[in-house]
């Protein structure tokens, strides 16, 4: 992986619609060179957001209370919750990167900040007709442990990943997630990982080499 130092932005919770409002912005600063490539880490309040493919029969009862929002990114259904950190990526490719490498690349960050906090995890590399294998599993209960769904746009990158550290993973079973109906979803909290969120914050940040 190469060198590629991030400006770290750092907030608690904020709404899925503000988020994708400021993101729209951060990318078109950094399509115009007005900003530096940017890691921005955040919670959401319960949302499931959903990709272009999503078929409706993956979506949640609608009596279970929680909004569906679509999305441009790739992927599908996805939760966002408390207790979740969500990284999203603005930055600007190389010439010779495309959006699969640079998801590649994302996947192996978040395996090394896992291994930093001492939870094994890897990526997988997905098998010809299955459904995309895109996240993150760790390796002795072979969980899925994060989420990525990304695009990118006059060659910048937004969105990013979802990182399932102490929060309720009911809300993951209500719905299928990722286009997978047999995953099943964990977090660090789930594995048995005492690290709180700030700790994970900054396994996460390191991993990302951001300022």
């Amino acid at each position: 992986m190469r060198k590629r130092p991030l400006s770290l932005i750092q907030d608690d919770l904020v709404e899925y619609e503000e988020a994708m409002e400021r993101m729209a912005r951060l990318v078109t600063e950094r399509q115009e060179d007005r900003r530096a490539d940017t890691l921005w880490l955040l919670s959401h309040p319960s949302v499931y957001t959903i990709g272009k493919r999503t078929p409706a029969e993956h979506l949640p009862d609608p009596s279970r209370g929680i909004p569906v929002v679509s999305t441009g990114r790739g992927g599908q259904l996805t939760y966002h919750g408390p207790g979740q950190l969500v990284g999203y990526l603005i930055v600007k490719l190389g010439e010779d990167e495309g959006i699969v490498d640079y998801v590649r690349e994302v996947e192996l960050r978040l395996v090394d900040a896992l291994a930093a906090l001492g939870l094994p995890a890897e990526r997988r590399d997905t098998p010809p007709g299955s459904e995309l294998l895109t996240g993150v599993w760790t390796v002795n209960t072979g969980r899925k442990i994060a989420s990525i769904g990304m695009r990118q746009s006059r060659g910048v990158t937004s969105h990013g990943f979802a990182l399932n550290v102490d929060g309720d993973l009911e809300p993951w079973r209500w719905a299928v997630p990722c286009g997978m109906p047999d995953v099943e979803m964990t977090s660090t909290a789930n594995e048995g990982l005492t690290a709180s969120m700030e700790e994970v914050r900054a396994a996460v940040a390191k991993a990302f080499e951001a300022a």
